[in-house]
């Protein structure tokens, strides 16, 4: 054998055993340690390099199984017929080159394609076994061939039927989905974890596969999971010729199916619902990670036939991965408006959701130490939506020995006065009242669209007029004139004048927006609005005790006590009269909460788009008038408002009794208050 067929055989022996590795920490020990993202590269290099020389092609390889074996506490449970895995598309051209083999090997013309559309569940693949009707067996996927018998334990799944609705029910029924966790609930179980010291679970995929395999179904009951069924395999008295009609057979039998699942009749169309599906991913309850794409009739289906290891009628598009590995270069300190010092991940550039990520928050010093996280270490990172990138783990198995510890410094790295900790907090924060990171993280957000809202005022120029001397708070904004502008970098004479009359806009604000601008220490927008309700004016709230303040609901002590030494702070309070009689802003004064609203005390769930009003509209509305948005139906509801293409929410709200409003039947409801 030549050095270059050396080479390439120890590579591939390296990739079988790292796949291997990591396929037992996956699907064994329930705790993998990188991401989906890296193990897709690494499984495509020895699929790559194995389809380029057939002759290395062992048995035994990865590449010629569908997972990895099973649990040996659990009995072992022969599947039908194969669950087998989805090939994957990453791109639009790779999802054409599929619409293209499926039209090649078909021989049919386009227009007498169709597929059916839903989305990617980030879950656990389950198969669940009806005999007669009554639930007989439920397995996990496994190897594809052989799974898990965790009967009971999927028993316990509220929203799996111990018994098949309908008169006319088969003999045979195979039901297959995922078994899923959804974001608040996997949060929820994440605190409750760490209050009782117990290990975090990484992400929602993991924590159902988790509470699925316990010994004790107990266990399992304590966790809220739920099924979504998204296929058949044998069904033995029954007529069923798509994957269209499967879906409906199996939500008449009671089953809970996708509500964004669909069908397509063009390209096109499949490439809409990707792009839909991707902008609303991080507004739905669950994760999902891509779409699956199913050729929708079955003699079509079989005709294409199956590979090794996935059939050829169907695909699965991913969407860009949120969660990526990289290395951490180095642990730097931030300190925010409040002072408190924030370790950053420094990391080797790397994208994540689209987006390039180099700096990831640590929290706090309590949370390096908790992940034992160290410079030079190879972590897993995560960004979902809006959210700033974290670390979510360490991939110890990478660690070489030249990784260095992280030491919280004990002087602030802006200012150098002296960094303290108090009791019962976990922060580190900067005791220098003039530090110029506090200073200019106040300004940041005094600035920002949720307080003020001066339009195109961003950091870089908030930053210049810091460093120029040209303002030294939030009053000093109101002061500036045109000419003040014209003095720093890049300013042209149109831009230097939408800036002054951004500021001057914002001299008008509400009574919640002004509160919130203030950057009092634990208060939030949604906190701002329920003062700015309670109290009416910035003086009202000012001259509250701690309590007093506690007597309003949602505010606690902490928040209490943030207030109050807020508006005793001498120099707070002359930064309030410089707004308010040199800066020329208008402390707004509005009608309290005194008497009863219609909506006091009232929860709300939202669900679909409204044509005339955004989600945060919609939401604010509410709360003004004092009810509560909920993000879950549940009995204590009292309404659901229903816009286009609603989701599970509502259907739950039917099945429920709650009383649903329209988009115009909300809109006069809010109208009367």
């Amino acid at each position: 054998m030549s050095e270059a067929g050396k080479e390439i055989l120890d590579r591939v022996r390296r990739l079988r055993d790292l796949i291997s590795f990591h396929n037992h920490r996956y699907y064994v020990l329930d705790d993998p340690e990188i991401s989906d993202a890296e193990y897709d590269r690494l499984f495509d290099e020895l699929l790559r390099l194995e389809q380029e020389h057939p002759e290395i092609v062992t048995p035994d390889s990865p590449t010629r199984r569908v997972g990895a074996q099973p649990l040996a506490q659990f009995r072992t449970v022969r599947h039908s017929t194969p669950m087998l895995s989805l090939n994957k598309a990453t791109t639009d051209a790779e999802f054409l080159d599929f619409h293209r083999r499926v039209l090649d090997l078909s021989r049919v013309r386009e227009d007498e394609i169709a597929y059916t559309v839903e989305p990617k569940f980030d879950g656990l693949a389950v198969e669940l076994v009806y005999r007669k009707g009554v639930y007989a067996l439920g397995a996990t996927r496994g190897d594809g061939m052989v799974g898990e018998d965790v009967t009971q334990n999927l028993k316990t799944v509220k929203s799996i039927p111990l018994k098949l609705m309908g008169n006319s029910v088969p003999d045979l029924v195979e039901a297959r989905g995922e078994i899923i966790m959804n974001k608040e609930h996997f949060t929820r179980l994440n605190r409750e974890r760490e209050k009782a010291g117990e290990p975090l679970f990484a992400n929602p995929r993991n924590a159902a596969a988790g509470s699925v395999r316990q010994l004790d179904p107990r266990v399992t009951d304590s966790r809220p999971l739920m099924f979504y069924a998204h296929g058949i395999g044998n069904v033995e008295g029954a007529a069923i010729e798509n994957h269209w009609q499967s879906l409906h057979f199996l939500k008449k039998l009671g089953f809970r199916i996708s509500e964004y699942a669909k069908q397509c009749r063009t390209v096109e169309e499949v490439r809409t619902y990707y792009r839909e599906m991707l902008e609303r991913r991080n507004e739905m309850d669950y994760e999902i990670d891509g779409i699956v794409i199913k050729v929708n009739e079955f003699a079509l289906q079989e005709r294409l036939g199956v590979l090794s290891r996935s059939p050829r009628w169907a695909v699965a598009w991913k969407f860009p991965p949120q969660q990526e590995h990289t290395r951490i270069r180095d642990i730097q300190v931030s300190v925010g408006r409040t002072g408190v010092l924030t370790p950053v991940a420094i990391l080797e550039p790397v994208r994540v959701g689209g987006v390039e990520v180099s700096r990831a928050t640590l929290h706090n010093e309590d949370e390096v130490r908790k992940k034992d996280v160290r410079i030079g270490d190879t972590v897993v990172i995560q960004r979902a939506g809006d959210v700033i990138p974290e670390v979510v783990k360490v991939i110890e198995s990478m660690r070489t020995g030249d990784e260095k510890s992280f030491v919280m410094p004990d002087r602030c790295p802006v200012c150098g006065s002296k960094v303290e900790r108090l009791e019962g907090e976990s922060a580190h924060r900067c005791t220098g009242i003039s530090c110029p990171a506090q200073v200019k993280e106040n300004l940041f957000h005094f600035a920002s669209r949720a307080a003020m809202d001066m339009e195109g005022l961003g950091k870089k120029y908030l930053e210049q007029m810091l460093d120029k001397g040209l303002i030294k708070d939030p009053a000093d904004l109101y002061f500036l004139k045109k000419e003040d502008l014209m003095k720093m970098e890049r300013m042209g004479d149109k831009l230097a004048e939408n800036l002054i009359n951004a500021i001057d806009r914002s001299r008008n604000p509400s009574l919640a927006n002004l509160i919130y601008a203030l950057g009092i220490r634990n208060v939030g927008s949604h906190l701002a609005g329920v003062l700015a309700r309670e109290f009416g004016s910035i003086d009202g709230l000012a001259e509250q005790s701690i309590e007093e303040l506690i007597n309003v609901h949602e505010i606690g002590p902490i928040v209490a006590e943030s207030i109050v030494n807020f508006f005793h702070s001498e120099k707070n309070q002359e930064v309030l009269e410089k707004l308010r009689r040199e800066g020329g802003i208008h402390f707004p004064v509005e009608k309290k909460k005194g008497k009863e609203t219609p909506l006091k005390g009232k929860t709300f769930v939202l669900t679909g788009a409204l044509d005339d009003l955004s989600r945060d509209q919609a939401r604010k509305a509410i709360e003004e008038m004092g009810g509560r948005v909920a993000s879950s139906v549940s009995r204590k509801t009292d309404f659901v408002v229903v816009g286009k293409d609603p989701g599970s929410k509502y259907d739950n709200a039917v099945k429920m009794g709650i009383r649903t409003l329209n988009e115009s039947e909300f809109r006069k409801m809010i109208s009367e208050w």
